[in-house]
């Protein structure tokens, strides 16, 4: 009976990840190389220090003619300066040789004058417009030096860093082993997706939602399915989890009533076990954080915006550290509450928000919960407000910050 009293004492969000950080003692994964085509959104092993400059050479940033700059110092509309073309590879006093953007300058030449303020005639131009020594010229080396670190170690690759790494000579590049997570869901009420709906059965969604979020993060998943509601079943698939795969996540069976077995078949597998167990934040209470085999379990609630919860407060951050990113937070917004909300003192809410730009300001609409089914709170919502432990409401106007999980529209779509 008495794992039906409910949680005595729950754990402060903070301390529940410092105390799970603690126990893991997590170390980056190994480095693969692998080609530029298929890095996008992969996360660099190591510094990438440049073997050369670049650019290599000084080149033109416009299309026109090198110069001496010096030779066109006096040169303006109304007397402009003249210039013989030559097609050779070193120019010499008053002499000009056309150029297009990104071409080698010519030796002798240190400056290049765009074509809009040059007048071709009979094998020369005029020059209208003064030059000054470097203008319109990139030098070797002005995007980076050899030697300099071009990219740093934790950089996820965009499309950009990709591109720099082809102009450095770079083919393969050396990235973080995607980490491998296995999903188990539990519960007897729960069917697979495509299933026909029975009586008191539930299409069990959590795999889905907590496969996309790793993916979304640059790991990969391992489908250990769904269980029903045995301790040493349970366990065995746990089992099989951590011999596929770098973390385990487990949904539902996680609180403390008769089917919730979860915790205890975690328990069953080994040493330290459950170092976490109910944990002061709403949704999510009944999150559990364990270790076995040096690597991380996290008993998330079979509520599946709990369970979203859940991930993004303790299987991020677990997820980024095994990538090695040492900090990539979600991107934020100053907004104004459109409504009072009332919070729970002793807990850190994580309240789903809708965020909309209306006359250069962001204004936070947050979701009512009661009404359709909870997911819809999500797929409502672009973001979060964190209410801290010691708030107990916020008032209608409050400035609040919203951490973002997807785009801001405008008041149109509010």
């Amino acid at each position: 009976m008495t794992r039906l009293e409910g949680f005595k004492q729950l754990t402060n969000v903070d301390e529940a990840l410092s105390v799970f950080l603690k126990a893991l003692n997590l170390k980056k994964l190994p480095a693969t190389t692998v080609s530029l085509q298929s890095a996008l959104e992969r996360v660099l092993a190591e510094d990438v220090v440049a073997k050369t400059d670049l650019p290599n050479f000084d080149r033109s940033a416009v299309d026109g003619y090198a110069i001496m700059a010096q030779d066109s110092f006096e040169a303006s509309q109304f007397n402009p300066k003249v210039f013989a073309l030559t097609e050779n590879e070193q120019i010499g006093k008053n002499e000009a040789k056309e150029i297009w953007t990104g071409n080698a300058l010519p030796k002798g030449a240190d400056a290049v004058v765009m074509l809009e303020h040059t007048k071709v005639t009979e094998g020369k131009i005029d020059v209208w417009k003064p030059t000054t020594p470097g203008e319109n010229v990139s030098k070797r080396g002005e995007d980076i030096r050899k030697g300099e670190v071009a990219l740093k170690a934790g950089t996820r690759l965009k499309s950009h860093h990709l591109g720099l790494l082809g102009a450095l000579g770079k083919t393969h590049v050396n990235v973080v082993k995607r980490p491998k997570v296995a999903l188990l869901a539990t519960g007897n009420e729960l069917i697979e997706l495509g299933h026909t709906l029975g009586f008191n059965q539930v299409i069990e969604v959590n795999r889905l939602i907590l496969s996309n979020l790793c993916l979304e993060l640059g790991a990969e998943t391992y489908d250990l399915g769904i269980i029903s509601d045995d301790a040493d079943k349970i366990a065995d698939k746990i089992r099989e989890g951590l011999r596929q795969a770098d973390a385990v996540i487990t949904t539902g069976g996680t609180s403390v009533g008769y089917a919730d077995l979860v915790p205890i078949a975690v328990n069953q597998i080994g040493k330290p076990g459950i170092v976490v167990h109910g944990v002061a934040m709403r949704p999510g209470m009944p999150t559990a954080l364990a270790v076995l085999s040096g690597k991380p379990v996290f008993v998330l609630s079979g509520n599946p915006v709990a369970a979203m919860v859940g991930f993004e407060v303790f299987t991020r951050p677990v997820l980024l550290k095994l990538l090695g990113i040492k900090n990539e937070p979600r991107p934020v917004v100053k907004a104004k509450l459109t409504r009072k909300v009332s919070s729970e003192l002793g807990k850190r809410v994580f309240l789903r928000v809708y965020a909309f730009e209306r006359d250069g300001e962001f204004f936070a609409e947050p979701i009512r919960i009661r009404g359709s089914g909870i997911l819809s709170t999500m797929t409502r919502a672009n973001g979060y407000v964190i209410i801290p432990e010691n708030c107990e409401v916020l008032e209608e106007g409050e400035w609040v910050l919203v951490h973002l999980f997807d785009k801001i529209e405008g008041l149109e779509n509010a």
